[in-house]
């Protein structure tokens, strides 16, 4: 059995994302109410793995987990992409004319604008997870009250889906990153099949430096996939660069990490994995 720290509960796209990424396997889950427990929940626990979502294709990127990851020593040894379809639940004895609230999380909300238009009757709350927001309404028996989020969570928390793929845009994918002690690493990976990176560095202020990086990247045919700024607290106007990158050789791969090492600074693997290509 393998335990899964996540953020949220039973029936969060972060479970959804575990036990796809998983498989076959058994997994306990460990549910975080926010990120920062999920790796507290790592540490008290080596043997803990944990999921967490980086990127969405329409809301952009979670930088705070960005900054969460590269302090918590964590290594990335996977990735898992879904795609994020919403559905509409309510308790078994209402029907769509019986509502009058609809809660769930803020980005789902956001994610199903259009369809909330055609509801104006009913006040929109805000909930810490979209899961849980149908868990308290089965749970307080909440007539009239319906929760966005995935149809997976309907049977688990007993209610009843009133429509399904009600998201604005149906290209919404999320990316999440499955991540492990470092001594643990390799229980969870294949090295042999690794072709891809996350690294974290930084620049001095010199012209052309960002540029020379990128370059390296290029002559040794490392695709750069994602580049991502963030701000170094305490140091204005000097940034951190989150960078993944997917290759085909593995050796040229590390001759392009040692070939920038002289031109960064606080240059991290973050994690080498195999890239989910869907």
């Amino acid at each position: 059995m393998i335990k899964v720290a996540i953020q949220g509960i039973k029936g969060s796209f972060h479970d959804i994302a575990a036990h796809k990424y998983f498989g076959q396997e058994e997994v306990e889950l460990i549910c975080c109410d926010t990120f920062e427990n999920l790796f507290v929940a790592m540490h008290k626990d080596s043997s803990v793995v944990g999921v967490m979502a980086i990127e969405n294709t329409i809301a952009g990127s979670l930088l705070h987990n960005y900054e969460l990851l590269r302090s918590s020593g964590a290594t990335v040894v996977g990735e898992q992409k879904i795609h994020i379809e919403h559905s509409l639940l309510c308790l078994p004895e209402d029907d769509e004319a019986d509502i009058v609230e609809i809660n769930s999380h803020p980005v789902a909300l956001m994610q199903c604008r259009q369809f909330l238009k055609t509801m104006p009757q009913c006040k929109v709350a805000e909930t810490e997870d979209t899961a849980g927001a149908a868990e308290a309404i089965s749970r307080l028996r909440l007539r009239g009250h319906a929760a966005i989020c995935s149809k997976e969570a309907a049977p688990i928390y007993h209610m009843k889906v009133l429509r399904e793929a009600i998201e604005d845009n149906k290209h919404n994918y999320t990316r999440f990153l499955i991540l492990s002690d470092p001594w643990s690493a390799d229980a969870y990976r294949d090295a042999s099949k690794s072709n891809k990176s996350s690294i974290v560095f930084s620049v001095s202020h010199e012209c052309g430096q960002l540029s020379q990086v990128l370059s390296i990247f290029s002559f040794y045919h490392i695709n750069m996939t994602k580049i991502q700024s963030l701000p170094i607290i305490g140091h204005e106007w000097e940034y951190l660069f989150y960078v993944d990158l997917t290759y085909t050789d593995y050796t040229r791969y590390k001759q392009s990490i040692d070939a920038i090492r002289p031109l960064t600074k606080q240059l991290k693997i973050l994690g080498e994995y195999e890239s989910d290509n869907q």
